[in-house]
């Protein structure tokens, strides 16, 4: 395993609450702090050698750790940070206008009502949109541009947004992510017909 992978990190009930890189997960369990662990990944941290045994230390480090004294967290209360690069994970990379799929440089924010129209930059009103589809939408509504939106626009989950925001998630670390989401979610499609 990579010494970047990133380690899910959970509460004691077992909620998803954050990604930790390997140097915090090592300090979560020299204070004694990791309660349980799942998944069937593990980071191998291999340290000295005591000099009148001559062993080796090592720290096996597990790709999901709850641990304690983290209260129940309020789902309902999240609200994700709006960042061109979740928005665009979101929506897989592809123009809610024309439907094709494009790379991050040739894509941009668009704002469905747009701001000059009293809309909001926030999730529920922003959309992936090719520059081409942006620039012909200009500050127009979709209806007033005839542009038909082929999704609607929604605020991800605290699950949903560890999942956006995640680099590389190992496979045990999906499948425990997925099955803290709504089958309803167009997340929980995607990644489970990979």
């Amino acid at each position: 395993m990579v010494m970047n992978q990133q380690i899910l990190r959970l509460n004691s009930a077992g909620q998803p609450i954050g990604w930790i890189n390997h140097e915090t997960a090592a300090r979560l369990y020299y204070t004694d702090q990791v309660v349980y662990e799942c998944g069937s990944s593990n980071i191998i941290l291999r340290g000295g050698y005591n000099r009148i045994t001559s062993l080796r230390s090592s720290l096996n480090i597990n790709s999901i750790v709850a641990t304690r004294n983290m209260s129940k967290l309020d789902y309902s209360a999240f609200t994700p940070s709006l960042t061109n690069s979740t928005l665009f994970k979101r929506d897989a990379n592809r123009c809610l206008y024309c439907g094709n799929k494009f790379s991050f440089k040739e894509l941009s924010r668009d704002h469905v009502v747009p701001l000059s129209m009293g809309g909001e930059d926030k999730w529920t009103n922003v959309v992936t949109a090719c520059k081409r589809c942006n620039n012909h939408k200009g500050g127009r509504t979709p209806e007033d541009a005839n542009m038909m939106l082929l999704a609607i626009p929604f605020s991800p989950s605290r699950v949903e947004y560890l999942i956006l925001r995640g680099r590389t998630i190992l496979a045990d670390q999906m499948e425990f992510l997925i099955s803290h989401i709504s089958k309803s979610s167009p997340l929980y499609e995607r990644y489970t017909n990979l």
